[in-house]
C-alpha cells in the first residue's frame, strides 16, 4: 500500500514537473520572438533547473504531494498557489545576481504563474472527470441503493461527495432536498436540487427511492420528527447523517459523521436535556462514593458519571453480582489502576450488612438506587417493595447519619406522585422518609423522573422484542401517556442534584410534554421499515393491576421553586416528623409481620394506603384522566 501510495505522487510530480518544462520552453520560444532574447543553452538548463527546484522544494515543504487531490478543495488549490508563489520569489532572487542566466523577474513570474494555473486547470479536470464518472458509475450500479439527501449545505454536500467517491458504498445519491429557493432548482455535484414539498414525493417515486438522509448542521429533534413523519408517511425510510451516538462502554468518541437510523429518543417530541456537569464534576472529585443498586440501569450509569469525574474511591452495592460484576469489568477496563473501585455484594434490607460496609468505607456521597420498580409484580407481591424500597431506604438513610455522610440521594420516580399502585406509594414512602431528615448533619435529597428509556423492564426493549419476533406489539391501553427521558439525562440529573442538595430537596425535571405509548409503539415499528398495523399488528391487552393512564410529575397543590438550572426545580412541602415517619413504619412493618404467609395480601395494601394520604385506586384516577392537564398536553402534541 505505501509503495503504491509513493508510485502515485511520483506520478504526480512527474505530471507536474512535465507542465513546468512544456511552460519554461513555450515562454522562452515567446520572448526569443518577441523581444529577440537569447540565453546560452546552459543559461536556459540553468535558469530552468533553479525555477523547477525553488518551486517542487517549497511544494514537498507545503505538503502538496502528501494530500489526495481527487478529494482536493478550495484550501487545498490555495495551498498550491501559495508554495508557487514563495517558490517562484525564491527563484528570482537566486537568479538576480546572474546576468547571464537571468530572464528577469517578471518574466519568470509569468512561467510560474502559467504553470500554476495549467497545474490546477489539470487538477480541476481530473476531479471533474472522476466526480462524473462515480456519478454515471453509481447511477448505473444494479447493486447500489439510490437516496436523497435532505439538505444541500455543507454538510449535505460532504455526505454526497462521501457516498460518490466510496465505491464500496451501498448507497448513490440521486438528489438533494433542500427549502432554500436560491439553491432549488439548481446543481450541486452534478445532482439536481429540489424543494422540500409535496412535489417531491414525485421525484421520489420517478427514482425509485425509498432511503432518505437528513445531512443538516443545525438538526434538531423538532427538524428530524418534521422530516421523519413526512416522508415514513410516503414509505420511505429516513436515516441520518450525524456524530455517532457514544455508547455506554465506548472509551472515545468518534467525531466523524457517519449515516445512523433514527433512534427513538429522537422523536421523543423535545430537545434532548443537557445537565450542566461542571458543578459535579469538581464536587465529586476525591469524595468516596457509594451507589446501592449500582448494577442496574440508573446505577450502573452512575457509576460511569461518577467515575469520570475522579473519585477517591467508587463503592457498587449490588445483591445482584452479574450485573454488579459487569460495570465493574468495563470501567477497570476504561480506567485500569487509575481508579480505586470495589464492590460489595449486600442487601439494603440488611441493616447488619449495612452497617459493616459504612463503618468500613465511611462513604462521603450515597446514591441510593436500589428498589423493586416493576407495577404489576409489586401489586401481586406487595410485602417486598415495602420491605425493600421503604425500610431498605430507611437502613440506609439511617447508616449515612451515623457514619457521617456528607449526602444522601434517592432515586425516585413519577409514580410516587398520587401513586395509584404499591411499588408508588412506596417510593412516596422513600421521599417521606428522606424528607423527615431535615435536620440532619447529612445533606439528604430526592430526585424524581419519569420512565427511563432503554432500561431494564422498561417498554422500549419489550416492543423491540415482540416487533424481532413478528408482532404484535402489546399495548395495556391505548389512551396511556408517559414521561419519557434517556439514561444519561436522568443520571446527570441525579449528578447534579447531589451536587445541589443542601436540605431535604426534592428535585424535580422539566421533561417537556408526555408522549402517548400507542405513538411510540407505531413510531418503534416504522423505525424498524414496516407499516404498523399491515406488518405488525398493535394491540389492547387491558391495563394491568396498579396501572394509570397517565403519570404525574409534580403534587399540584406545592409550591416549585426555581435553581440555577432551568430544567431543575425544587418541590417543597411540609415534612412529616420523624416520629410520625417511624409510626407509618410501624405500620406497615406489623402488616408484614402478621401476614408474612400470605401471598398478595390485600391487608398490606391496606397498611400502604392508610399511611400514604396520597394512594388512590387506579379506578378512581383512571375514570377521571381526560380531564387532566397530562392528558390534555399529549392530546395537543
Amino acid at each position: 500500500m505505501t509503495s503504491l501510495v509513493n508510485k502515485r505522487r511520483l506520478t504526480l510530480a512527474a505530471i507536474d514537473l512535465a507542465i513546468y518544462v512544456a511552460v519554461y520552453l513555450l515562454v522562452c520560444a515567446a520572448l526569443a520572438v518577441t523581444h529577440s532574447f537569447r540565453l546560452s543553452f546552459f543559461g536556459y538548463l540553468f535558469n530552468l533547473f533553479t525555477v523547477c527546484t525553488s518551486v517542487f522544494s517549497v511544494r514537498l515543504i507545503a505538503g502538496i504531494y502528501s494530500n489526495i487531490w481527487r478529494y482536493a478543495n478550495a484550501i487545498l488549490s490555495l495551498q498550491l498557489v501559495v508554495a508557487d508563489l514563495i517558490g517562484g520569489a525564491v527563484s528570482i532572487l537566486l537568479t538576480a545576481f546572474i546576468p547571464l542566466i537571468n530572464i528577469g523577474g517578471w518574466r519568470t513570474s509569468a512561467l510560474v504563474s502559467a504553470a500554476c494555473i495549467i497545474t490546477l486547470s489539470s487538477r480541476f479536470a481530473y476531479q471533474h472527470f472522476h466526480r462524473r464518472h462515480n456519478i454515471a458509475h453509481n447511477k448505473t450500479a444494479v447493486n447500489k441503493i439510490p437516496v436523497a439527501i435532505i439538505g444541500a449545505g455543507q454538510v449535505g454536500i460532504l455526505l454526497a461527495e462521501e457516498l460518490l467517491h466510496d465505491k464500496n458504498s451501498k448507497y448513490t445519491p440521486m438528489f438533494f432536498i433542500d427549502k432554500d429557493g436560491d439553491k432549488i432548482g439548481m446543481n450541486l455535484l452534478g445532482l439536481g436540487v429540489y424543494g422540500n414539498d409535496d412535489k417531491v414525493v414525485e421525484k421520489l417515486n420517478a427514482a425509485g427511492i425509498r432511503d432518505v438522509f437528513i445531512a443538516i448542521a443545525d438538526l434538531n429533534e423538532e427538524k428530524i420528527k418534521t422530516f421523519y413523519e413526512f416522508y415514513t408517511g410516503f414509505g420511505c425510510k429516513v436515516k441520518i447523517y450525524d456524530f455517532p451516538i457514544k455508547s455506554e462502554n465506548e472509551e472515545t468518541e468518534e467525531k466523524k459523521r457517519a449515516i445512523r437510523d433514527v433512534r427513538i429518543e429522537d422523536l421523543l417530541f423535545r430537545e434532548a436535556i443537557k445537565v450542566t456537569d461542571s458543578i459535579a464534576a469538581d464536587y465529586y472529585r476525591d469524595k468516596v462514593v457509594l451507589i446501592t443498586g449500582g448494577g442496574g440501569s440508573i446505577g450502573s450509569e452512575l457509576c460511569r458519571q461518577v467515575a469520570q469525574c475522579s473519585p477517591k474511591k467508587l463503592i457498587i452495592l449490588d445483591i445482584y453480582e452479574n450485573n454488579a460484576y459487569d460495570i465493574q469489568q468495563e470501567l477497570l477496563r476504561k480506567y485500569k489502576d487509575e481508579i480505586d473501585l470495589t464492590v460489595e455484594i449486600a442487601s439494603v434490607r440488611d441493616r447488619a450488612r449495612l452497617d459493616a460496609i459504612f463503618a468500613y468505607y465511611r462513604p462521603q456521597v450515597v446514591f441510593h438506587a436500589a428498589a423493586h420498580k416493576h407495577v404489576p409484580l409489586m401489586e401481586h407481591s406487595n410485602a417486598e417493595p415495602i420491605k425493600n424500597n421503604v425500610l431498605g431506604t430507611y437502613n440506609t438513610a439511617d447508616m449515612a447519619e451515623k457514619y457521617g455522610t456528607e449526602k444522601f440521594i434517592l432515586i425516585s420516580t413519577d409514580k410516587a406522585v398520587n401513586p395509584t399502585n404499591v411499588m408508588g406509594a412506596s417510593k412516596r414512602l422513600c421521599e417521606m422518609v428522606i424528607q423527615c431528615r431535615r435536620d440532619s448533619a447529612t445533606a439528604f435529597a430526592a430526585v424524581r423522573f419519569g420512565n427511563v428509556l432503554g432500561s431494564n423492564g422498561s417498554v422500549i426493549p419489550l416492543f423491540r422484542r415482540q416487533i424481532k419476533s413478528g408482532g404484535p406489539i402489546t399495548v395495556t391501553d391505548k389512551r396511556i401517556i408517559r414521561y419519557f427521558m434517556t439514561i444519561p439525562e436522568a443520571s446527570g440529573l441525579v449528578m447534579q442534584a447531589g451536587a445541589m442538595a443542601k436540605c431535604g430537596e426534592l428535585f424535580v425535571l422539566d421533561m417537556g410534554k408526555p408522549v402517548r405509548i400507542i405513538d411510540l409503539a407505531e413510531n418503534m415499528v416504522k423505525l424498524s421499515g414496516l407499516i404498523p398495523y399491515v406488518d405488525i399488528d398493535i394491540i389492547e391487552t387491558g391495563l394491568r393491576p396498579g396501572e394509570k393512564l397517565y403519570e404525574e410529575l409534580l403534587i399540584k397543590t406545592e409550591d416549585l421553586e426555581k435553581t440555577e438550572n432551568d430544567l431543575i426545580f425544587i418541590e417543597r412541602d411540609t415534612p412529616y416528623t420523624r416520629q410520625e415517619i417511624d409510626e407509618k413504619l410501624s405500620v406497615l412493618t406489623s402488616a408484614v409481620e402478621r401476614y408474612a404467609d400470605r401471598i398478595a395480601c390485600p391487608e398490606i395494601t391496606d397498611a400502604m394506603k392508610s399511611v400514604v394520604p396520597t394512594f388512590h385506586s387506579p379506578e378512581e384516577v383512571n375514570s377521571g384522566a381526560s380531564d387532566s392537564e397530562e392528558m390534555k398536553l399529549a392530546s395537543a402534541t
